[in-house]
């Protein structure tokens, strides 16, 4: 038991890393091409990773043998894959700094626990609560701009940021749920086909040219290897070992990295408050599943409540 956790934290972690690059290279890829260029390149390159790694592993049979409950599930992992990473590349296209990018991206987490209390009844405790209110007021924060309406209150991009933490939230819950059905591999090969698919489309309706700079795809060379191929696969073999919930512990870090990745990569930081909001996103994500991994309690049995 502590062995599978250990691997299913590790794997997590794995994902973290992975996930914190993408940031980066993709900012640097995007900042020279199309969106629809980026995604045609970003995910064939990423398919042919996972169709080589699942044809390695001996599991490409797998697919002759799918039922339809299965295919089912493939299907609508492919729809909510579509338009979250849309929406996630979309959100790094529009705003300026990745790490700014990241910190927002902890609504991922705080949507994710809530929907596994609600969806999945995972436990819940109240210093998780101290901890989704902590990781809001940090992303409000960070997004906030002074502007009085709605549309000039909050930096461009957050709306993009919400949607693309709910479309994620789904996707993983789908996948938390049925991850003893489809294993990771067949799931990571859904995920990146069906965004290749999408992608061409797109080349073809919007005319895009094939020709991009040799700098952007050595960029989206590196970003797809870490994002769509090892970033995913790790995820979902995180969900095997640990609740959905607890693989966000590890992953709550990648604003941190990003952070120190973007400015090493292009010499920017956020705002002081961007700064300090992202960093109470951190904490509020870090006190949430800390508490639900009971490395924090509350009260003698830690209240929690099912």
């Amino acid at each position: 038991m502590k062995s599978d956790r250990f691997k299913g934290y590790l794997f997590a972690f794995l994902a973290t890393i992975s996930f914190s690059n993408v940031y980066i290279f993709s900012k640097a890829a995007l900042n020279e091409i199309h969106l629809i260029q980026f995604g045609f390149y970003w995910f064939l390159i990423a398919m042919i990773l996972n169709g080589l790694w699942i044809a390695r592993s001996g599991k490409m049979k797998q697919i002759g043998l799918l039922q339809w409950g299965q295919i089912r599930i493939l299907l609508l992992l492919g729809i909510l894959e579509i338009l979250t990473n849309t929406s996630f590349y979309l959100s790094i296209h529009i705003i300026p700094d990745p790490a700014v990018t990241s910190f927002l991206g902890n609504l991922y987490p705080v949507i994710l626990t809530l929907g596994g209390v609600v969806l999945l009844r995972e436990r819940f405790t109240w210093l998780e609560s101290v901890g989704v209110l902590l990781a809001l007021a940090g992303a409000f924060i960070i997004s906030y701009t002074g502007g009085s309406t709605l549309k000039s209150m909050f930096i461009p991009g957050t709306l993009v940021v919400l949607f693309n933490a709910f479309m994620a939230t789904s996707a993983s819950l789908i996948g938390k749920v049925n991850i003893k059905k489809l294993s990771p591999e067949l799931i990571t090969l859904n995920h990146t086909v069906w965004l290749f698919v999408f992608s061409s489309v797109l080349m073809v309706l919007f005319k895009k040219p094939l020709t991009i700079p040799s700098s952007a795809m050595i960029n989206i060379a590196l970003g797809s290897f870490l994002g769509p191929f090892m970033g995913v696969l790790m995820i979902y073999y995180s969900f095997k070992f640990i609740e959905a919930s607890r693989s966000s512990i590890v992953q709550s870090l990648k604003g941190i990295v990003v952070l120190f990745g973007s400015w090493l990569y292009f010499g920017t930081l956020p705002l002081p408050h961007q700064l300090w909001g992202g960093f109470l996103t951190v904490i509020g994500v870090l006190v949430m599943t800390l508490a639900q991994a009971r490395f924090l309690v509350s009260g003698k049995n830690g209240n929690q409540t099912e």
